[in-house]
């Protein structure tokens, strides 16, 4: 190879927007919804990243309520990322169509048990023909001192309920549990057999959360993540049966033919629109798109907690990745979501200027306090513990949920291209997001657009030297 040869790239701190005339005289009006499939609408360009010390059902739940998506992480059994999707899938819908339900011969300490492990305050009761036969609540078991109880002596019983009925509009709903200071409202037919629940602090939710992101039923958006190996069909089918509204195909190295078959097997499973990455190139993206992607992740190596880079030599600046993914996801009306490498608001504007749909963030949001991870204190500092997935701990993580015992010649082969390491607390979720969404805004006025295609067209960048560099990040601390 030939020294003209080797192509120039650049990252999102190589670079500026260049200002250009504006009419925008405030950034509340600036629109900054997006897709992020054909069918799938966000309201805020981001994504909290499928990683296990930023994303379960918390961070799903925050990050849809503020107009974004959360996807939930693989790394840990199928029954239980089900389970978190549920739980984002439940957190704001005002009417619950499936309620968890527990049969009065059922004892208390069953009813803690399915309480603590669903995380909910009530369960109704029911019989085998689902006829509702009272409502059992947290405060009904508080002070019960004998687990073994029988949940019909704890329970609320049918007689003493207030009850709606199937297709009840909301304020029909809301004027009922104004009416009577209720919590819950059961929804049954003529014959008293459960069609749904609502709640006094879902429609709240629903009422003073207008921006949030929400499918078709008024229920949060969601998404959850799979592998290409093993018992990937079964996940999926699994977290459709969940409801999840996506799926992430998400391995380092996405244009690959395990990654292309994959696509193809699940496609032929489940109907559930999936993303597939992480890819770095025109042709990569291009293959994913033919190969069935709804969208396709780029990002090698850009992340703060991935060491790909240095670990294997591969990889493609993140700015440059997204401008030529974009060529080709562009002619096939499909997204791009450029993955990693976010250090602040100015690099969300570029990486939507250079034909991003949206960003998924990691590091930032893994020092909130919605991600999963646990706090330390470091010379007074309070951080939150946060790994890339390529990590060695990861890669162990995951071995041991994909086989139920593991060789220890398996552990030894294992190459870590990420970190492991910690971040410093940045507080809540609503906090975090409102500064990254101002600095958005204001980025797109300077750029004289109003919304996210009108920044495609008009942005224009400028390169940087060592002394622009030096001149617009070196500061006054």
């Amino acid at each position: 190879m030939k020294t003209e040869e080797i192509k120039y790239a650049l990252s999102y701190g190589d670079v500026l927007l260049v200002p250009r005339k504006s009419s925008i005289d405030s950034r509340r009006k600036v629109d900054v919804s997006t897709h992020l499939t054909k069918g799938i609408k966000l309201n805020l360009p981001l994504i909290s990243a499928n990683m296990d010390t930023v994303t379960e059902a918390t961070m799903a739940i925050a990050m849809a309520t503020l107009g974004g998506i959360g996807i939930i992480h693989r790394f840990m059994d199928i029954e239980s990322e089900a389970n978190e999707v549920r739980k984002v899938k439940r957190a704001q819908s005002y009417i619950i169509d499936n309620p968890y339900c527990i049969g009065p011969d059922k004892t208390v300490e069953e009813a803690r048990y399915e309480m603590a492990k669903k995380g909910i305050m009530s369960l109704l009761v029911v019989d085998k023909s689902f006829k509702l036969l009272g409502i059992l609540t947290d405060r009904d078991i508080r002070f019960v001192k004998d687990d073994k109880t029988k949940i019909s002596k704890a329970m609320t019983p049918r007689a003493r309920l207030i009850v709606g009925t199937p297709g009840m509009t909301d304020e029909e709903a809301l004027k009922i549990l104004d009416k009577h200071r209720l919590e819950k409202l059961p929804l049954v037919d003529r014959n008293n057999i459960v069609r749904g629940l609502i709640t006094s602090k879902d429609i709240y939710k629903m009422i003073h959360s207008e921006n949030s992101a929400k499918d078709r039923r008024g229920r949060l958006l969601v998404g959850a993540a799979i592998g290409v190996k093993g018992d990937y069909i079964e996940r999926a089918t699994k977290l459709a049966e969940a409801e999840t509204d996506l799926l992430v195909l998400d391995i380092a190295h996405g244009h690959s033919e395990s990654v292309f078959d994959a696509l193809k097997n699940i496609k032929k499973a489940t109907d559930v629109p999936i993303i597939a990455g992480n890819v770095a190139t025109k042709e990569g993206t291009e293959d994913l798109i033919a190969a069935g992607a709804d969208g396709v992740k780029v990002g090698i190596g850009p992340g703060a907690a991935c060491i790909t880079r240095t670990v294997t030599g591969a990889g493609m600046p993140q700015l440059t990745a997204v401008i030529e993914c974009y060529e080709a996801s562009n002619a096939h009306g499909i997204e791009i979501i450029a993955d990693g490498g976010i250090k602040a608001s100015g690099d969300i504007t570029k990486a939507l200027a250079a034909g991003a749909g949206s960003v998924m963030i990691g590091s930032i949001f893994a020092g909130t306090d919605e991600s999963p991870g646990y706090f330390t204190i470091r010379n007074g500092v309070k951080h939150k513990s946060y790994r890339g997935m390529a990590s060695f701990g990861a890669n162990v993580s995951r071995k041991r949920i994909d086989k139920k015992e593991v060789d220890p010649q398996e552990i030894f082969d294992i190459v870590p291209e990420g970190v492991e390491s910690s971040v410093v607390y940045k507080g809540s979720m609503k906090e975090v997001v409102n500064q990254l969404i101002g600095g958005l805004k204001s980025g797109m006025s300077y750029c004289g657009a109003a919304n996210l295609e009108e920044l495609r067209k008009n942005a224009k960048f400028v390169r940087l030297t060592n002394s622009g560099l030096s001149e617009s990040y070196e500061k006054l601390s």
